[in-house]
């Protein structure tokens, strides 16, 4: 079999189906009216900017570990109703393509998208701990005095909406009330709520395995025809997500991560944090490549290499 785990794929070209969007990490083909193919590249994004290299198999750990929680949460979580169809591509694929494309695409189904970010958090850092220390807020939502940095949130988790920013422009914290301005009081409730639920259940899981979910991010579609919100993009990777090893967790100061924190304390270290045409050093592809990998045996109880054998 086709090894495509030290390919690097930062673009994508399928001569069989029309490209309607490209996003920071995937390319989005249309397999027919009512169905889509996700296909995750290896590009890398950090503060909203996307590196000029990208990780190797970065996409194919991404589409395997979204698979991996779209069938957790399903099962945890009774109705759950997301737009995951199939790994498997479409047969107009070429077979000169499958090599390539395999493990890192999925068929999703085609749904209206929500225009925000579903944010929850569960424990207080990156940009809601710099509101903090300002306003004593986080999105704009009065928070308890005295917290400490990386605390658990005592009220339990939040639901810190953002809008959904372009590429190459900054997605912007909001209130939940601007949230239901945007999608609409009656679906902004079914979204908060939701988006609570899924990271109650996967933060439960995950720490049953060593991990923190300290924040992720969710996306939501609407199945017009049912008039249900449906979970879409990828889920609960870390890319989306802050995850945090359990075992050296410590309040009051910045936690380590099995996430983006490497890419992202290199880029703040060197001056380039927003700055565009970065090209990653091979030691930093190399570490976050790593911190991604450890995240997915974590939560999936199985080795990386076995799971892209199969």
């Amino acid at each position: 079999m086709a090894d495509n785990t030290q390919t690097v794929l930062t673009s994508s070209s399928l001569t069989t189906l029309r490209k309607i969007a490209e996003g920071k990490v995937r390319d989005l083909y249309e397999v027919d009216d009512k169905t889509l193919l996700f296909v995750a590249s290896d590009r890398i994004s950090a503060y909203d900017v996307i590196m000029d290299n990208g990780v190797p198999s970065k996409g194919v750990l991404l589409t395997l570990l979204s698979a991996h929680w779209f069938s957790v949460l399903s099962a945890q979580i009774p109705n759950l109703k997301t737009h995951f169809l199939t790994l498997s591509l479409p047969p107009s694929i070429p077979s000169s393509q499958v090599p390539l494309l395999k493990n890192r695409s999925m068929q999703v189904r085609k749904l209206k998208i929500f225009p925000i970010e579903a944010i929850v958090r569960g424990y207080i850092t990156g940009s809601a701990w710099k509101e903090y220390q300002r306003t004593s807020t986080v999105h704009g939502i009065p928070m308890k005095a005295g917290l400490r940095e990386s605390e658990a949130f005592p009220q339990g988790a939040i639901y810190t909406p953002s809008t959904k920013a372009e590429a190459g422009q900054n997605d912007q914290n909001i209130h939940p009330d601007e949230a239901a301005v945007i999608v609409g009081p009656k679906y902004a409730q079914r979204i908060q709520d939701l988006a609570i639920q899924l990271y109650t259940t996967a933060r439960d899981y995950a720490a049953q395995r060593g991990l923190i979910i300290a924040d992720t991010k969710f996306e939501f579609g609407l199945d017009e025809e049912t008039d249900e919100v449906v979970l879409v993009d990828e889920v609960l990777t870390p890319d989306s997500s802050r995850f945090w090893p359990a075992d050296k967790y410590e309040v009051g100061r910045e936690q380590q991560s099995y996430d983006k924190q490497f890419l992202r304390d290199w880029l703040t270290k060197e001056g380039l944090k927003g700055k565009q045409g970065v090209r990653m050093p091979d030691e930093v592809v190399r570490e976050t490549a790593g911190k991604y990998r450890e995240a997915f045996e974590k939560l999936t109880g199985r080795k990386w290499t076995d799971v892209v054998d199969e």
